[in-house]
């Protein structure tokens, strides 16, 4: 007599699916990595020109306006949003050749490295300590969806590119709605609670 088989559940498998596309796609997501903290260093370590330095302060500015005197779910939620929005447009973006992914990566790194510049010289290198727990579940994330971004681009290069397009389209959907979210949720909790609590 056979024993039966446990029907596992969908989602369990959806997961497993997502885990396993993500370990696939680590090349691109290293690349995405390695070009993020590249443009992080030249940012620490190369001044900004006057003018570019200028409209990082400003932006900076606005943004902290834009979130002054929010409660700490209202906070949160902006946190949510707005990475979530950056997250899924990262991703999405990928499949114009890839080329959205890499000015992001680039971009977001050499303003870390900046604010990271900025903040020692006014506060001493110790306020890295106070910045990291900002991006430990964040970070992830982000590179995770421009990773996947750049390798939907890559669907140019495949043999049937229409169904290539479309297969990392929805793996990296998936991967973005059962490990992406998740983690950009965590993120905001511990930065809105991180940034109410240091106001």
């Amino acid at each position: 007599m056979k024993k039966k088989t446990r029907n596992k559940h969908p989602f369990f498998d959806h997961y497993r699916q997502s885990w396993n596309y993500l370990v696939e796609s680590r090349k691109f997501i290293f690349s995405v990595i390695a070009l993020f903290f590249a443009f992080s260093l030249f940012g620490f370590f190369v001044p900004a020109p006057d003018f570019l330095g200028e409209r990082i302060i400003e932006f900076i500015r606005n943004l902290v306006e834009k979130t002054r005197g929010m409660s700490y779910p209202e906070l949160t939620g902006f946190i949510l949003f707005n990475n979530l929005k950056s997250s899924f447009f990262g991703m999405i973006y990928g499949a114009l050749l890839g080329i959205f992914p890499v000015i992001a990566a680039s971009a977001n790194g050499y303003l870390l490295g900046f604010v990271a510049s900025a903040s020692v010289k006014s506060e001493g290198i110790l306020v890295l300590w106070r910045l990291l727990p900002h991006g430990v579940f964040e970070l992830p994330a982000i590179f995770i969806s421009l990773g996947l971004g750049l390798k939907t681009g890559s669907f140019i290069f495949q043999k049937d590119k229409f169904k290539s397009l479309k297969a990392f389209f929805w793996n990296s959907f998936k991967v973005f709605v059962l490990i992406v979210i998740p983690l950009l949720i965590i993120a905001a909790v511990i930065e809105g609670t991180l940034i109410s609590f240091f106001k």
